[in-house]
């Protein structure tokens, strides 16, 4: 018998892991442009609706404030219903409050849904975890990932440039139009992404699991392990009181204060 870990570890890292990459690592490039876009926005929308400081700030807030609520919500769903559906419910939720708030009438509905915007944008993490569980154990897994800060980097310039070009000429709204074409273009290519394998074993689904292993065994062109998939010996989940347990308070709370 053998895990998804050693499966992992002897499929070794490959064409589907590039493929997975560019993917997962582009959703960091649609969440930097939703993020973004509030500080090249916030100057015209302020000069539009004829707002103070405090109000101005308050857009900030809410999109965060949004992002905060639901990344809890969505992470919990996630680890019920697994991490594909989560990123693809999160993107078109984002991608759809994004397109309605180049139609905001006022301030108080420009401030709602980007609150809305904010929540949407949480479920991105599911792709990078996604990301993580797939690519797995990997010797060079670390050093590629820590290559994904790259596509935030990328999504910031690239909202900026578009910011200096598209403001002066058709407007904010149709800057918030174009930024939320790399989110609906991401939802088009995730049908090449599959289920991470540990979350299918984690529910039982181990032919699911199977499925996927010989699928990114086939793109690296190697062969699966012999034996059959067995699932882990079941172990407790983790409770948000873990966190704050003296063996990993310390941890816990140097975390917080870095984010």
């Amino acid at each position: 018998t053998f895990t998804v870990e050693e499966a992992v570890e002897t499929i070794g890292f490959g064409r589907f892991h590039i493929m997975l990459f560019l993917i997962m690592g582009s959703t960091g490039v649609a969440e930097a442009m939703e993020i973004m876009l509030i500080a090249v926005v916030s100057p015209l929308i302020r000069c539009e609706w004829q707002l103070q400081d405090w109000q101005v700030a308050l857009v900030t807030t809410m999109v965060f404030f949004g992002y905060m609520v639901f990344s809890i919500v969505l992470g919990l769903l996630a680890d019920r219903y697994g991490r594909w559906k989560i990123l693809l419910l999160s993107f078109l939720w984002a991608a759809y409050f994004s397109l309605l708030t180049s139609f905001a009438p006022s301030y108080i509905w420009f401030v709602f849904l980007r609150a809305l915007v904010g929540g949407g944008v949480s479920g991105h993490a599911q792709g990078r975890e996604e990301n993580k569980q797939i690519i797995g154990v990997c010797s060079c897994s670390n050093r590629f990932l820590s290559l994904g800060k790259v596509f935030w980097l990328a999504g910031s310039l690239l909202i900026i440039g578009l910011a200096s070009v598209v403001n002066p000429t058709i407007g904010w709204r149709w800057l918030i139009r174009i930024a939320s074409i790399p989110g609906i273009l991401l939802i088009l290519v995730f049908k090449f992404i599959p289920e991470s394998a540990r979350y299918n074993v984690s529910v039982g689904n181990t032919g699911a699991a199977l499925a996927t292993l010989q699928r990114i065994a086939r793109m690296n062109r190697v062969a699966m392990p012999e034996g059959q998939l067995r699932e882990p010996a079941k172990e407790r989940r983790g409770r948000f009181k873990d966190l704050i347990h003296s063996k990993y308070l310390r941890t816990t709370l140097q975390i917080w204060i870095i984010w």
